[in-house]
């Protein structure tokens, strides 16, 4: 039986290239393709394919937060993060988040087989550029909590809608809100972070991939 997998990038080639690479092989079946973490979260509800692959930079939900909502929507999916950073928070927020597979972008062609592989067989895979996770789980991220972890998973998600430009009334169609309560979320993630605009608000979320902007 083919193992079912969803890809989810906010770049066309990266998901035709993908879906390329997987279907190369007569036992991977790419099921579904996405262009954000909101529309991968609703694909795999719909659809609880074997595998996820989720870049983590995407508009409107990033893939960390969609990953999030992946395990409790559909335990069964085994996740694999795909991104351009290899730094110690961006791969232990994975984690923490329920993935159990982490590429990286530049290695991804030649691994993401491998990945698909290797989670549907239960076990973990992270790129080869990155060292023993052990240090991930165990080391000064996982004891120093990341300022995200202040923040619930609906500040988080308000967050990325702010700093990609969105008015409040456009959050609050999207996420069905009010605009007068998406602006009380905004102070109250300001005032959490210790930041005071939303200049400052964009340069945090830039250096923690909350954003679908890379």
């Amino acid at each position: 039986m083919s193992i079912s997998v969803l890809i989810a990038d906010d770049h066309a080639v990266v998901r035709d290239g993908l879906k390329l690479l997987l279907e190369s092989r007569q036992d991977i079946k790419v099921v579904a393709l996405a262009s954000n973490g909101r529309e991968a979260v609703k694909l795999v509800k719909k659809l609880s394919p074997d595998v996820a692959v989720l870049d983590i930079a995407m508009p409107e939900l990033n893939g960390i937060e969609a990953a999030l909502r992946i395990r409790e929507a559909s335990p069964r999916t085994r996740t694999i993060m795909l991104s351009m950073h290899a730094t110690s928070e961006h791969v232990f927020r994975s984690l923490q988040a329920g993935a159990v597979g982490y590429l990286l972008k530049e290695s991804a062609g030649s691994e993401v087989v491998k990945a698909v592989m290797a989670v549907h067989a239960g076990k973990r895979y992270l790129s080869e550029k990155i060292d023993d996770p052990g240090h991930v789980a165990d080391g000064p991220t996982a004891g120093a909590r990341s300022p995200l972890e202040r923040l619930s998973e609906r500040e988080r998600e308000v967050l990325q809608l702010v700093v990609e430009g969105r008015s409040s009334a456009q959050i609050a169609a999207s996420i069905n809100l009010s605009p007068k309560t998406v602006e009380t979320y905004r102070s109250r993630i300001m005032q959490k972070l210790d930041v005071h605009d939303v200049a400052g608000l964009v340069k945090f979320a830039l250096s923690h991939g909350v954003t679908g902007k890379e």
